[in-house]
C-alpha cells in the first residue's frame, strides 16, 4: 500500500483543498510514490446527523453547525481507518500547501513514534499545543482511532473537542516532534516544506470576501450582547477577509491555482461557481491574469 496524504475539507475550502493536492504532487520529486485523497466532510453523514446539537468543547457546551468554515477538523482522525490501520499516512488542512518534497516527510524514520506533528507552545492559551493541522500517522499503531464514534462522543460529553484536537487524550510518549518548516504557520521561508495559511481572515483566497466565521474572541465572550454584535457584524458585511500581509504567499496561491486552470484540474466555470457562493474571493480569474508564472517544480 502506497503511503497517502489525506487532505480533510468541506466545500467551503474545496478550492484550497485541490490546490493543495495539485502542490504535493507538483513539488514531490517522486510523486508516482505516494497517493493524495481529499476527504469531504459532507460525504459522512454521521456530521448531518448532529446538525443543531450541543457538544464539549472546552469544557463548555456549544452547538454544531455543519456550515462552520472549520467543520471538518474530526476527519483528522480518520486516515487510520481509511487504510485499514496499515502503512504511513499524512493527514492535513485544506490550507496546507507543499512548497518542498513531502515525499522527504512520508518515507522519514518515525522512530517507533505512533504520530508526528509540530508544537505551538503558548498557542490558545496552551503551553502544551500540538499542532493536529498536520499529522505523519503510523496506522498500524492507530487502532484505537474510531473517528465517528469518537465524533458522537462529543454530543454525550464525554469527549472534549479540544482535548481531541490538541491531542491531549493521546499518550504523549507515542508522539514525535517535526521541524517547524512541516507546518509552517503563514511563513514562508527558504527552509518552509510546508506552507500553513492558517490565519483564516487573511487566507489569499477569500480577501474582500464577508468573513463566514465567529471569531475565536466571540466565542469565548460569555456576553449574548457581544454574540449578537458578531451576527450583525457579520449579516451587514462590515467584517471581511483581509489581504494576507505577505504578498508572496498570495502569489504562491494563485500560481499554483493558475497551473491547476491550465491543466484543467479546476474550471473557470467551477471557479465562477465558488465566486456566486463565497467560497472564492470574486477577483480572482483577474488575479489569475495578473500572477506570475511559478518558476519550474
Amino acid at each position: 500500500m502506497k503511503p497517502t496524504v489525506f487532505i480533510q475539507t468541506n466545500d467551503r475550502q474545496m478550492v484550497g483543498a485541490l490546490v493543495s493536492a495539485y502542490s504535493l504532487h507538483r513539488n514531490s520529486r517522486h510523486p508516482d510514490r505516494f497517493d493524495v485523497r481529499i476527504m469531504r466532510q459532507e460525504d459522512h453523514p454521521f456530521f448531518r446527523a448532529r446538525e443543531g446539537q450541543r457538544f464539549l468543547r472546552g469544557r463548555e457546551h456549544r452547538i454544531w453547525r455543519n456550515d462552520d468554515l472549520q467543520s471538518f477538523t474530526p476527519l483528522r482522525f480518520m486516515p487510520p481507518e481509511l487504510m485499514g490501520y496499515e502503512g504511513r499516512a499524512l493527514v492535513i488542512d485544506p490550507d496546507v500547501f507543499a512548497v518542498g518534497d513531502v515525499y522527504e516527510l512520508l518515507s522519514r524514520d518515525m522512530a517507533g513514534k505512533a504520530l508526528m506533528c509540530c508544537a505551538r507552545p503558548g498557542h490558545n492559551g496552551r503551553p502544551d499545543y500540538l499542532a493536529s493541522s498536520v499529522m505523519l500517522l503510523d496506522c498500524a499503531r492507530l487502532t484505537h482511532w474510531r473517528c465517528e464514534a469518537q465524533f458522537n462522543e462529543m454530543f454525550t460529553f464525554e469527549r472534549d473537542y479540544l482535548d481531541w484536537v490538541y491531542l491531549a487524550l493521546e499518550p504523549r510518549e507515542t508522539i514525535g516532534l517535526l521541524e517547524p518548516e512541516w507546518n509552517h504557520f503563514d511563513t514562508l521561508t527558504e527552509r518552509t516544506k510546508l506552507l500553513h495559511n492558517t490565519k483564516r481572515r487573511t487566507q489569499p483566497w477569500k480577501t474582500g470576501l464577508p468573513v463566514d466565521f465567529v471569531a475565536r474572541a466571540d466565542r469565548l465572550s460569555l456576553s449574548p450582547r457581544s454574540w449578537g454584535k458578531a451576527a450583525r457584524r457579520r449579516l451587514l458585511g462590515r467584517e471581511r477577509y483581509r489581504p494576507h500581509p505577505d504578498p508572496r504567499q498570495e502569489r504562491f496561491f494563485f500560481g499554483l491555482l493558475r497551473e491547476c486552470v491550465e491543466k484543467g484540474i479546476v474550471t473557470e466555470e467551477r471557479l465562477r461557481a465558488e465566486m456566486q457562493k463565497n467560497h472564492l474571493r470574486h477577483d480572482a480569474l483577474d488575479l489569475l491574469d495578473r500572477t506570475p508564472a511559478l518558476a519550474a517544480a
